[in-house]
């Protein structure tokens, strides 16, 4: 797990800071700016959680690692999905409230990865 946790940890921050900027480009969108930056934006947040998943079942399966935050990952690129999917039909009722979510797990996931007890607990394994 120790050497995928490193990667990992690079991925969880990319996926925050690209969830981040979705949440300002969505701001912006309220002020009357167009919504490409907010659409490629989603890209973004798709590709970094593709990445994480990889990384996490990557840590869990050859690394030994607890399978959990594979989980996690895979659930923050569905979630993803589904939002960008209301998010082109304009049902904001459900983007917003996935976006919220997607926000929330990618923080913890990130929280998770850099506790400094991780580091200390997977360098002894």
């Amino acid at each position: 797990m120790v050497r995928y946790l490193t990667p990992f940890k690079i991925f969880a921050a990319v996926n925050v800071v690209a969830v981040l900027v979705q949440a300002v480009t969505a701001g912006q969108l309220l002020g009357g700016a167009g919504s490409a930056t907010h659409g490629m934006g989603a890209g973004a947040v798709h590709a970094a959680a593709l990445i994480l998943l990889i990384i996490g079942v990557l840590m869990w399966r050859p690394g030994r690692g607890p399978g959990w935050p594979a989980l996690a990952s895979l659930a923050i690129l569905l979630l993803g999905f589904a939002q960008s999917a209301t998010g082109g039909s304009g049902a904001v009722t459900l983007h917003v409230p996935l976006g919220m979510a997607i926000m929330g797990l990618s923080v913890w996931l990130a929280a998770w990865a850099f506790t400094p007890s991780r580091s200390a607990r997977s360098a002894s394994s």
